[in-house]
């Protein structure tokens, strides 16, 4: 490993995507699709203490964690300075609909922090779908960041379990619709909107309040292509918008994959390593006193 690579593997990073699951996850499809076999552990408790070595190895000091309610409220129970909870929401079709006012009462209690993630593209729906209409318009009224699966679903899902999954609902533009009717909505899209790359780039240049994470393919994907598609989007000037993110779900391994992945990019900057790993997110979720995306001085 290279000195700069050591070096941004002691700076503090902020994970803006994983997961709170059981293992072996329940409704996920045999994992055919990753980049090589990886090992999990068989309970919860084990998972939350393995990830939790990991997230302290690699200094992760904040790790945004959706699921449900009663698994996050362990992750967060385990680790209450470093665990920011979400809410893992797929809609009207939801095996546990989510009452307005219980949202209201978690996300004032703070026991809830993020919406999301919204996984509308696995449903059959559009982010901008009425379905979503009222969870919106509370997180733009109780300034609660709302987070959006974006880009591209597992292969082959369509066909083993989420009949209703459709690749072209993954557009990060279909989210506008959403945005307009609430503008002062915190939002950021998740998977860097991949392989929707244009169409990331013209979200992120038309609305200046969604930021975006590279969770999932910062590991899940082929690294060149990786590359090529976080290359564009800071060549598009969107290098304070990208946010680190892992998409952690069962397999620890992944996050230092995730980490890698950003640390070998060789058109990146110290100070891209720093934005993405920590500052983008800091200023995202109004941490260390910042208050809030739309504020951040622009060059």
């Amino acid at each position: 490993m290279s000195v700069a690579n050591q070096h941004f593997r002691a700076e503090h990073k902020i994970d803006m995507h994983r997961h709170a699951l059981e293992p072996p996850s329940s409704g996920f499809v045999d994992p055919f699709w990753l980049p090589r076999d990886l090992a999990h552990q068989s309970t919860v408790p084990e998972m939350i203490r393995e990830t939790l070595r990991v997230l302290e190895q690699f200094n992760i000091v904040k790790a945004v964690t959706s699921g449900r309610y009663n698994l996050v409220t362990q992750w967060k129970a385990a680790a209450p300075d470093r665990i920011i909870t979400g809410l893992h929401f797929v809609g009207p079709e939801n095996i546990d609909p989510i009452d307005v006012s219980f949202l209201r009462q978690e996300f004032s209690a703070r026991r809830l922090e993020v919406f999301g993630e919204v996984v509308a593209q696995l449903f059959g729906l559009s982010p901008s779908d009425n379905a979503f209409e009222r969870y919106f318009a509370l997180c733009e009224e109780l300034d609660v960041p709302v987070a959006i699966h974006t880009g591209f679903p597992p292969p082959g899902a369509a066909y083993y379990g989420l009949p209703k999954l459709r690749a072209a609902l993954g557009n990060p533009l279909l989210l506008e619709d959403g945005l307009v009717r609430h503008p002062k909505m915190r939002v950021y899209i998740m998977h860097g909107g991949y392989p929707f790359l244009e169409e990331t780039i013209a979200l992120l240049h038309a609305h200046p309040q969604v930021y975006v994470d590279l969770a999932g393919i910062d590991w899940q994907i082929p690294r060149q292509e990786f590359h090529e598609h976080l290359r564009r989007l800071v060549q598009a000037g969107l290098g304070e918008r990208i946010m680190f993110g892992t998409d952690q779900m069962i397999w620890s391994e992944s996050i230092g994959m995730a980490i890698e992945a950003i640390e070998s990019a060789p058109f990146l900057t110290e100070e891209d390593k720093r934005n993405i790993f920590y500052n983008n997110a800091a200023w995202f979720l109004k941490l260390d006193g910042r208050k809030g995306p739309t504020s951040r001085p622009t060059r």
